[in-house]
């Protein structure tokens, strides 16, 4: 009797193993048609630029076009929301920049839930920020910045792009850290904001090194310090902020990719893979070096730890500054 039961619960299990294999041979391969990248910011901006390449690389390897489909308004609001609202099959995802993970202390009620509403499959690359000051500024070291505003406190003045932007919350985090009192003088955009630093309307300026690069090798500007993990490699002898004693001042302009919340664990998986190798493909990554890009291309699992941090680490900065949207 025992060993009749046993055979029978052996074909049983045999018979469940059999279809379970069937049915993971039977689901269809990812993916099948074009794939929607969707950036919510204009066309020919670096984060678009970033999107088409690694499209391009993926159309050429899955041999499916992969379309960049240009989503903006409220800062980056307007794409992020149609993304996660679309169906979570695998074929409409987000490259979005660190602003995502600001919106959500500027803005009293967003459409969507940050973290909730999406599903997390690489953070991409880091934009080296760099702090910068107008030539006649007599400091030249983070340290002497700092001694100097404390001498002046209220009369230095820092630019930024806009009133919320990165780069202002970067600098509400140095003034917090260093406890200095600057001026934060708002732009509509990164160019006016650099114009002014230039002409000496402003006295420093946090901004990218792709767009800083040629004023700093022209000496219209003065680098101070990059506000990233190691220095870059484009600009050896400068420091890190963490290197003059600030060890929270690492503020990148980072990109990442989402997926609908509930997408198939087995689209983000061979999504996460393929963008990786596309990354890590000598030609891109040293494109990407050349214009101050880092390349992280890191796992779902490293951008979900890594968007809870840098959702606190914003979350702080705005409150500082008093700084809302809405």
């Amino acid at each position: 009797m025992r060993t009749g039961t046993t055979r029978t619960q052996c074909a049983a299990l045999a018979a469940l193993f059999a279809w379970a294999a069937a049915a993971v041979h039977a689901q269809p391969a990812y993916p099948l048609k074009s794939i929607r990248y969707v950036v919510p910011f204009p066309a020919g901006g670096p984060l678009d630029i970033v999107a088409r390449s690694i499209g391009q690389e993926l159309t050429r390897s899955w041999n499916q076009p992969v379309i960049v489909d240009n989503r903006p308004g409220a800062g980056g609001i307007i794409g992020s929301d149609a993304v996660a609202k679309a169906a979570p099959d695998g074929y409409t995802v987000l490259l979005t920049p660190t602003s995502h993970t600001i919106n959500p202390a500027l803005y009293s009620k967003l459409p969507y839930d940050t973290v909730k509403d999406f599903a997390p499959v690489a953070l991409l690359v880091s934009v080296t920020t760099v702090f910068v000051a107008h030539p006649s500024l007599p400091a030249r070291t983070v340290s002497e910045v700092v001694a100097l505003a404390k001498a002046r406190p209220g009369q230095l003045s820092f630019g930024s792009a806009g009133n919320g932007h990165l780069f202002h919350l970067t600098g509400e985090l140095f003034k917090t850290a260093a406890k200095i009192d600057m001026v934060h003088v708002p732009y509509k955009g990164g160019a006016p904001a650099i114009a002014s630093l230039v002409s000496g309307e402003v006295s420093l300026l946090f901004e990218t090194m792709l767009a800083l690069q040629p004023f700093i090798d022209a000496r219209r500007v003065r680098p101070i310090a990059v506000a990233s993990a190691q220095r870059s490699p484009l600009l050896p002898a400068v420091p890190t902020f963490v290197e003059a004693g600030f060890p929270s001042i690492v503020a990148s302009n980072w990109y990442a990719l989402f997926a609908p919340a509930a997408t198939p664990r087995g689209a983000i998986t061979r999504l996460n893979a393929e963008i990786v190798r596309a990354l890590n493909a000598p030609e891109m990554r040293e494109r990407l070096q050349t214009q101050g890009t880092e390349v992280v291309a890191g796992s779902p699992e490293q951008l979900a730890d890594f968007v809870k941090s840098e959702l606190a680490k914003w979350s702080a900065a705005a409150k500082a500054s008093g700084a809302r949207v809405d």
